[in-house]
């Protein structure tokens, strides 16, 4: 019982010591939970209608897209701002795809497979023709190209042949690409036409849309710009600007954040000791053009950024700036070193040759390998004798394994190489030489070809110029000491104020750039700012950044964050100036309808100081623009259309650009037109189904995006 009394005597304590040890429990758990939710959320790039991508599945489409380009397109690389492109409209593609689900899920709109084996048996649909199933003799899509192809990929995955299945892979993606999207696009079309089917018409509509197109009015105008009237004469109080603020605050909604930054950026650039060190190698090497040395080994030993493979090349193939150049030069000439802007480099230039030669050739060929070097000089000797000697060309290239074809050679196939060796120059000059219908034994390093032009097409002039060209770079010291300034100058300067007060004392100047949004791949125009625009997003008004090394390793920037427009309405300071211009020509248009008041006819108008001018074909449908203004006034085409032909106008019209009253000339319907009430319901229903197209701006708007890519990408 003592024992019974002294447990029941630590009860509270005990309670308490339970109550921590779940308490902690439980703490641990949320955070845990908190921790778990924080990790996720910053593997998130977006969030579009509380669906959300993360970075790894938002880069697999990136990849998915890229694949595609390059297939279809032949390449294998994409340029950075081609690439961004791709993210941008993965994302697009991603928030439409989002927000069209949910709507077609509401409404129970699908796209089944029946109707998608229907779209691919009609074959109509334009994305089908970017497809590889295109029958070449109809130039439409073959869904039993397609299908064959289907059948084809799984045996070559069950085959297991490496080259083939990747090949087949490949392909297999792009149609998997080019499904998927054309069940969007099909979904699409279904949403937009369901909501154009609201928007109807009928033949009073159609009437009356026409006689707007084509009802033509002439006018004698008398207008006061608003120019005339100068801004002092008018005031504007707070209040004036609160209550057009008021009037007009669904101009100023935006969807995003956006923020107001200044910055300072310099770009590190070439000292005139970088300038006379290179100019020391661009003179070197015009004198060893000048003593003759071979161009090849001028250009290796100046290092030069455009190699020299010792072929005419077309125009084209040239740099505009060496183009340019030998425009001013004779063959054999050796131009001075000269800086181009247009790569920021210093040149000189060697004019060798020009030569007319064909753009294109036709040509085949027999390939003679023997056992031994002597054994395949006969047999080619041999081949080459019996063709001069009347023997026919694919004949003797079959008996040869070969089949002799025809093939055409242009001069972009090799003009733009970096490298060519001695064999493939060697191919090349041979067949750019020989005349139609002439043949050659040429001598390779390991075997010889019968070559036989047949045709030459468009000749044009080719020129044999070599070139040293260097970009004009700054050395390391030169980034060094600009670092170390630039440094100071951060360090020294921890306010925007102080930035602003010392840039000059340090060579710099600041700038301004109004409204970044986070959807941007860069800041203030250089490449390589994510950490920038990271900061950016993170920062609080008035904070500076720390410096930052961007651009193409050329670039140093700081910037200070100087205001944040969350989403939703802008206030009234950030539009100030655009609200006060409304108000003043407000305050404009009262004091010239003041002017104008109780005036019944044109002259009566001019006497009050309004500019009169004539205007005619005046149409409801489109807004006129007025000369005197300078300005497009939709409410002007509306007043004239609803005053008869002889009457005045009964009111003065408040236009964008002036005040205005008009005495209507004529009406008539163009020349021409005649009322079709079918074709014109028609031309309605297009109009209304273009309308619904821009439904997804709407449901854009109600989507509750958040785009967070630029921590990512």
């Amino acid at each position: 019982m003592a024992a019974i009394g002294k447990i029941r005597s630590w009860g509270p304590v005990l309670a308490t010591v339970i109550g921590l040890a779940l308490f902690a429990f439980i703490a641990e758990e949320m955070f845990r939970s908190c921790e778990a939710t924080s990790n996720e959320r910053r593997q998130q790039v977006g969030e579009v209608l509380g669906k959300k991508i993360s970075v790894q599945d938002f880069q697999s489409l990136v990849d998915e897209y890229q694949d595609v380009l390059k297939l279809s397109q032949g390449r294998d690389n994409l340029s950075e701002d081609e690439l961004n492109q791709v993210k941008d409209q993965v994302w697009q593609q991603f928030v439409s795809e989002a927000v069209l689900e949910q709507e077609a899920e509401k409404l129970g709109l699908t796209v089944t497979d029946e109707e998608l084996q229907n779209i691919l048996k009609t074959g109509t649909n334009p994305m089908l023709a970017q497809t590889p199933f295109v029958n070449q003799q109809t130039g439409r899509f073959d869904v039993t190209q397609l299908t064959k192809f289907l059948a084809d990929y799984k045996k070559a995955q069950q085959a297991g042949n490496g080259e083939m299945a990747e090949q087949y892979q490949k392909i297999y993606n792009y149609w998997k690409f080019m499904e998927k999207n054309l069940r969007q696009q099909t979904l699409a079309q279904k949403y937009q036409t369901l909501l154009a089917q609201c928007l109807i018409s009928n033949p009073v509509s159609a009437k009356m849309a026409f006689e707007n197109q084509n009802q033509e009015s002439d006018i004698l105008l008398a207008a006061i710009p608003y120019t005339s009237i100068k801004d002092n004469e008018v005031e504007v109080s707070d209040a004036d600007l609160k209550a057009k603020y008021s009037e007009q605050k669904e101009m100023f909604k935006q969807l995003f954040e956006s923020r107001d930054i200044k910055y300072v950026d310099f770009q590190v650039v070439a000292s005139a000791a970088d300038r006379a060190e290179l100019m020391k190698t661009m003179n070197e090497a015009k004198q060893q053009f000048e003593a003759g040395q071979a161009p090849a080994e001028v250009v290796r030993k100046a290092h030069s950024q455009q190699p020299y493979v010792g072929m005419a090349v077309t125009r084209s193939a040239l740099s505009p700036d060496v183009a340019a150049k030998i425009d001013s030069m004779q063959v054999g000439q050796v131009s001075a070193p000269f800086e181009s802007k247009y790569d920021n480099s210093l040149n000189v230039v060697k004019y060798i040759n020009k030569s007319q030669q064909p753009d294109s050739v036709e040509f085949r060929l027999i390939q003679v390998v023997a056992e031994t070097p002597d054994a395949t000089k006969q047999r080619a000797d041999s081949i080459f004798k019996a063709l001069q000697g009347g023997a026919d060309f694919e004949a003797l290239a079959k008996k040869y394994g070969q089949t002799g074809e025809k093939q055409w050679m242009t001069s972009a196939m090799y003009e733009r190489s970096q490298s060519l060796d001695a064999d493939t120059k060697n191919y090349i000059t041979t067949i750019n030489t020989l005349g139609a219908g002439e043949t050659k034994n040429v001598e390779m390093s390991q075997t010889n070809l019968i070559l036989q032009v047949t045709a030459r097409r468009a000749m044009v002039d080719k020129y044999d110029v070599a070139v040293v060209k260097h970009t004009i770079d700054f050395s390391k010291d030169t980034y060094s000491q600009a670092y170390n300034n630039f440094s100071q100058y951060v360090s020294e300067n921890k306010t925007l104020e102080d930035l602003e007060k010392n840039a000059q004392k340090f060579g710099l100047k600041v700038q301004e750039r109004k409204d970044i949004f986070n959807s941007e791949h860069n800041v203030a125009g250089l490449r390589a700012t994510r950490e920038t625009m990271k900061w950016i997003f993170d920062a609080k008004a008035g904070d500076v950044s720390p410096l930052y090394e961007c651009g193409s390793n050329d670039h140093l920037l700081v910037v200070a964050l100087t205001k944040i427009h969350p989403a939703g309405y802008r206030d009234l300071a950030d539009v100030e100036d655009v609200v006060k211009q409304e108000v003043i020509n407000d305050k404009k248009f009262a004091k010239a309808a003041e002017k104008l008041a109780g005036v019944k006819d044109i002259a009566a108008a001019k006497a009050k100081g309004a500019t009169v001018d004539s205007v005619r074909q005046i149409t409801f449908a489109a807004p006129v623009f007025v000369q005197a203004a300078g300005a497009s006034e939709p409410a002007l085409s509306g007043a004239v259309a609803a005053v008869k032909a002889g009457q005045f106008s009964p009111s003065v019209v408040k236009g964008n650009g002036a005040a205005y009253l008009f005495q209507v000339l004529s009406k008539k319907e163009r020349e021409g037109s005649k009322f079709d009430a079918k074709q014109q319901q028609s031309q309605l229903q297009q109009q209304a189904l273009q309308a619904a197209s821009r439904f997804m701006n709407e449901l854009y708007q109600k989507a509750d995006i958040k785009d967070n890519r630029y921590l990512f990408f």
